[in-house]
């Protein structure tokens, strides 16, 4: 799966999604309504250090394949939308499906 730019944003995409939903779901309530802020930070700095590797993967996969920068906008937009990723993912596995 990692072997091609497609498979790397795949695998990446579903890891950051995930990370998203566990801020979202996981810590974010703990925060807040068990007042446990120390989870927000764990979660919250694995998430951003996910989303840069999300964002340069995105921007390798644009360039190595020459699509418009309009996926790459795309695919950031998926990335701040919960489960955006995960549509994303479907969307590049058809994709990938269709290159072999």
């Amino acid at each position: 799966m990692v072997s091609t730019h497609i498979g790397r944003m795949r695998l990446i995409s579903l890891i950051e999604g995930v990370s998203f939903l566990v801020l979202l779901g996981v810590a974010m309530p703990l925060k807040y309504l068990a007042g446990v802020p120390e989870v927000v930070t764990v979660v919250g700095a694995a998430h951003g250090v996910l989303f840069i590797l999300y964002a340069l993967a995105a921007a390798a996969l644009t360039l190595a394949l020459r699509w418009s920068p309009l996926w790459f906008i795309g695919a950031m937009v998926a990335s701040v939308v919960p489960f955006g990723t995960f549509y994303l993912d479907a969307r590049l596995k058809k994709v990938q499906a269709g290159a072999t």
